[in-house]
């Protein structure tokens, strides 16, 4: 029976402590530009600040934005690892089938764009990665306080990485579209249209899905 009150009374102080924590969403935070908006609908899938806040209100809170947020980043580095490999093959080995040269100029270069953006989405996730790691609640709140360059620093540490990896992605895609459509063969160019009408088909959708939940989460 002791024990039993015991723990209740423990849950109560617990409750009352973090009720006491509850801080307001900070002014700093109210004012936010078209930019701010769409970085924290990137990052947080809401166009404020204002639940990520009170999250942040409670150390299961935090637990829980952080494992979200390095989730993030360790698929994104795992996708950036994955385009990084596949570009290096390409510009390190010639074409094995004369109709479908990628070597060329154009496809070359946009290869080793990818690549590059590949190297940049693995480092700036993986700084981001140990940001979140080694950062504690309270240092997180202070941040988010002073507004501006902090606030956008602190937002860009988890859509940055994501930018880079999709325009690696676009970059190795319109390569070989390039190189698809530049070939003197009839299946190889047939094949690409296919794979173009797919390709728009799909952005289309994602695009569409995207604004529909950016015009809900006002």
């Amino acid at each position: 029976m002791a024990s039993l009150y015991s723990t209740e009374l423990y849950a109560i102080t617990a409750d009352a402590r973090a009720l006491a924590e509850e801080q307001p969403l900070p002014e700093a935070l109210h004012r936010t530009s078209l930019l701010m908006r769409v970085l924290c609908f990137l990052a947080f899938g809401r166009q404020d600040l204002e639940d990520h806040w009170k999250s942040l209100q409670s150390k299961q809170g935090f637990e829980t934005v952080r494992g979200r947020s390095c989730s993030i980043l360790t698929s994104t580095i795992t996708t950036a690892s994955v385009i990084l490999a596949t570009s290096v093959v390409f510009v390190s080995t010639g074409s094995p089938v004369p109709y479908f040269d990628y070597t060329t100029p154009a496809p070359y270069c946009l290869l080793i764009l990818s690549l590059m953006l590949a190297v940049i989405a693995m480092l700036t996730s993986g700084s981001g990665m140990i940001r979140w790691l080694h950062t504690d609640r309270h240092w997180t709140q202070q941040q988010l306080k002073l507004g501006g360059y902090f606030v956008l620093s602190y937002l860009l540490s988890i859509v940055a990485p994501m930018f880079f990896v999709a325009c690696s992605l676009h970059g190795f895609i319109f390569a070989m579209l390039i190189a698809g459509f530049s070939s003197p063969s009839v299946i190889c160019r047939v094949v690409t249209a296919l794979w173009l009408v797919t390709y728009i088909v799909n952005i289309g959708m994602i695009l569409t899905e995207t604004m529909w939940r950016y015009a809900q989460s006002r």
